[in-house]
């Protein structure tokens, strides 16, 4: 049940309550009256009527109103006890007050009290007046509901939607909340704004850095009479700067929040046919057979910097973990896979794709950084990355890219 119709449903109950009270009141109001004004009626007029009639003058009663007392008593108000009776004969109701005097019985009847009558619209008009009542609770809760719930509405809607939030008056209580909403959604704001200077200015850093060791390395790679020996330590300079150059890129993609339908199309199968090349020596190393699959090529809309580098990650690690087996990859319907043959990976890695924490007895060496970048990868570009281990023992990674 919504919140509007808990709030016109409780209103609701609480008119229906006390309308219930009212009824109970007016009931017993309009009856301890009647006990006081009809059955008083009727008593002083058995006490003037009674010595009156022993004393065997005419006894004129008022209009409705009838005295009887021995044989003149009707059989059906005879044998009543002393006091005050309700009886209907015939149709007609009878207010009835029964007496001895001098071992003599008597009847008072009120053959037609007004009273009753005045009962009558009494409770008629109660009545209207509840059913009044219940109607227009009804609309009030309705109508109050609305004050609170439409401006709870407009607070989701631009919430839901990313629009500044609207500027709400009454109820105190949301605009209250509302404001503590704004002030909260602009310290966001300005803290996501700020590491995004931060990251970009530190990205701009770094790739200086790492652009003069790349130069410098460079330079000593292509001095004339190097030998072997001295190139190899040049070699793997060149590699870790260029693939940290690579890195920094990447993160500075992620930090401004690409969105991939602003990005030009890229073929997925370029994307790993580069991955697969640059990895190669790296699993030949190893003994390991990198292959790829039977695949069906499709393109995605996103940043081809990002794309690499979540294949090119998951690669490496299958590499990384495969000792004298096989990684394979394919992709097809908008999905790539890359599977392997090794003995899976170490709990502090399975836990940090789950983002759980790693057990404190083993460490992830390094290797948690390339899945977790390639799971905020998927996640910025609209996609998913899925981890299962193969049915002989190895792992089996699947991105799922956005449709488009």
């Amino acid at each position: 049940m919504s919140l509007r119709r808990r709030i016109t449903a409780a209103y609701a109950l609480y008119a229906l309550g006390m309308v219930i009270c009212f009824t109970l009141i007016t009931t017993f109001t309009v009856e301890g009256i009647e006990g006081h004004l009809v059955d008083a009626r009727l008593r002083q007029a058995a006490l003037w009527a009674v010595p009156r009639h022993a004393a065997g003058l005419t006894v004129e009663m008022p209009a409705g109103i009838s005295f009887h007392q021995d044989q003149e008593i009707p059989h059906a108000l005879r044998d009543l006890a002393d006091g005050i009776h309700d009886k209907h004969i015939e149709g007609h109701g009878l207010h009835v007050l029964a007496g001895s005097a001098e071992g003599r019985p008597y009847v008072v009847v009120d053959h037609q009290s007004d009273y009753d009558k005045v009962e009558v619209v009494v409770y008629s008009m109660v009545a209207c007046c509840m059913i009044g009542f219940l109607v227009f609770s009804y609309f009030l809760a309705g109508h109050l509901a609305r004050g609170v719930i439409n401006p709870l509405a407009a607070l989701s809607e631009a919430v839901a939607s990313g629009q500044p939030l609207p500027d709400i008056v009454h109820p105190r209580e949301l605009a209250e909340l509302a404001r503590a909403l704004n002030e909260r959604t602009c310290s966001l704001h300005q803290a996501l704004e700020r590491e995004r200077c931060f990251a970009g200015d530190a990205s701009h850093e770094l790739r200086t850095a790492l652009t003069v060791i790349l130069g410098a390395a460079e330079v000593l790679q292509a001095q004339p009479g190097a030998n072997c020996a001295e190139k190899s330590p040049v070699q793997r300079i060149v590699r870790a700067a260029t693939e940290a150059s690579e890195l920094v890129q990447v993160l500075l993609l992620l930090a401004r929040a690409p969105t991939a339908e602003q990005a030009a199309p890229v073929d997925i199968a370029a994307i790993v046919a580069r991955a697969m090349a640059r990895h190669a020596p790296l699993a030949s190393a190893k003994g390991v057979q990198l292959r790829l699959g039977e695949s069906v090529p499709f393109t995605v809309h996103a940043p081809a910097e990002l794309c690499a580098a979540a294949v090119g990650n998951l690669i490496q690690n299958a590499c990384i973990y495969t000792e004298a087996g096989e990684v394979a990859v394919h992709y097809q319907a908008r999905q790539l896979v890359v599977e392997d043959t090794g003995g899976g990976l170490p709990a502090a890695v399975l836990a940090a794709i789950a983002d759980k924490a790693a057990p404190p007895s083993q460490g992830s060496a390094g290797t948690g950084l390339g899945l977790s970048l390639t799971q905020r990868i998927c996640s910025y570009l609209g996609g998913s990355l899925a981890y299962e281990p193969t049915p002989a023992g190895g792992s089996r990674f699947t991105i799922t890219f956005a449709p488009l």
